[in-house]
């Protein structure tokens, strides 16, 4: 990556273009031609995204969010910089607002100043090469510093909850309700709802057993489902689900202490307790169900991957880093199960449809026709066919 000393901050001048909103859910994105302002909403902008506005060639990019946040070392802004666009950062929400896409001609001021047509629309802050140089070389030594202290928790807690990770040493006995079945694993994310939604195809083919951990087992009940398991704090549950039948999994510390036992006494609901250091109720829903020799887990509510560890996400912990490598080839999100079932419809596929309805009705006429005469099946088409190729010839004689 070069890094000359082209386009600094002072080098800014007012730029001028139509606004087009390029934003992942914006219409301008497809109509962006050289020389417009290129309205995004990318923090930490990837670079392929760069290399999309690269090829567009605009006055200027304007982003409603930060090109760095200095959690990561993007490539992103370089490469835009490299290419000579002005860029200008932090907008905010408003500015979607502010503009139609193409409508008016747009421009910014050297100070960030953003107008659409005569008014004033928002407030952004232009960027140059030494800021940007800056905060990448920041976000560099954040980076080593946040993997040094992450990869260390990980071999710590390794070390501590080794006979948990490697022979399953506290995870509680269940028989062999799990072994060989597909189990899905229902977490209490944002998205939890909408992604076992996703799965009713799969659920209703496969049957899986259900595992809901903390309010997720509500869900799974206001789905129509019953859940075989409930992991998790019983407070977050309602009594009524905890008294549906399923197995409750209390999470408890080393010691055996676990909260909310005394609430699964009153409502005289059988629990089990999981004694362990690990703290995500997600994690151990997840162990218990490789432990006993689950042939599948899918896990809903709760994704993971290593952009969430980079980016420092509250749920990328090291416990969850160890427990999704624990379980390997055997757990898929239920992103991924959603695509599976999901056939693609739109306009290639009508003329199917249109070929299918048509066949269906040939079929309909061809029933009808043949059982409703006095003889056989096959004669009762003879003639009706012959009937109506002597009134065809009629109409021409």
């Amino acid at each position: 990556m070069s890094l000359s000393t082209r386009l600094s901050s002072a080098d800014l001048t007012e730029v001028n273009g139509r606004l087009r909103d390029c934003t992942p859910t914006g219409k301008g994105r497809r109509k962006l031609r050289a020389g417009d302002i290129a309205v995004i909403d990318a923090p930490d902008i990837s670079r392929r995204e760069a290399e999309f506005l690269i090829d567009h060639e605009p006055s200027a990019v304007l982003n409603i969010a930060q090109f760095s946040s200095g959690n990561v070392p993007n490539y992103g802004p370089l490469m835009l910089i490299d290419a000579d666009i002005p860029l200008f950062e932090a907008a905010g929400p408003e500015l979607r607002e502010g503009f139609r896409d193409g409508a008016k001609k747009g421009a910014i001021d050297s100070d960030g100043t953003v107008h659409n047509g005569n008014r004033t629309i928002a407030q952004a802050t232009p960027l140059g090469r030494e800021d940007i140089e800056k905060n990448f070389e920041s976000s560099q030594k954040a980076l080593a510093g946040r993997m040094d202290s992450y990869f260390g928790d990980a071999a710590r807690l390794l070390h501590s909850e080794g006979p948990l990770m490697i022979d399953g040493v506290g995870i509680p006995d269940v028989g062999d309700e799990l072994a060989g079945r597909k189990v899905v694993v229902l977490s209490d994310g944002p998205d939890h709802a909408q992604e076992l939604r996703d799965l009713r195809n799969f659920i209703q083919e496969y049957d899986p057993v259900l595992i809901g951990v903390g309010a997720a087992a509500d869900t799974l009940v206001d789905t129509g489902y019953s859940p075989a398991f409930i992991v998790g704090d019983p407070a977050e549950v309602r009594d009524s689900t905890l008294r549906g039948g399923a197995r409750v999994i209390l999470p408890a510390d080393p010691e055996g202490a676990a909260v909310g036992i005394d609430r699964i006494q009153e409502l005289g609901v059988g629990a089990t307790t999981f004694p362990t250091a690990l703290g995500s109720p997600t994690e151990l829903a997840l162990l218990l169900a490789g432990h006993h020799d689950a042939q599948l887990v899918v896990i809903a509510g709760a994704p993971f991957n290593l952009d969430d560890v980079f980016a420092n996400n509250d749920g990328a912990t090291p416990e969850t880093l160890l427990t999704r490598v624990k379980l390997g080839g055997r757990l898929v999100d239920a992103t991924a199960i959603r695509d599976l079932y999901t056939v693609s419809g739109g306009a290639g596929m009508a003329w199917l449809w249109a070929l299918l309805g048509i066949l269906v009705a040939v079929a309909a006429v061809i029933l009808i026709v043949g059982l409703g005469g006095e003889g056989s099946f096959a004669d009762n088409l003879i003639d009706t066919w012959n009937s109506f190729a002597l009134s065809v010839q009629s109409l021409f004689t």
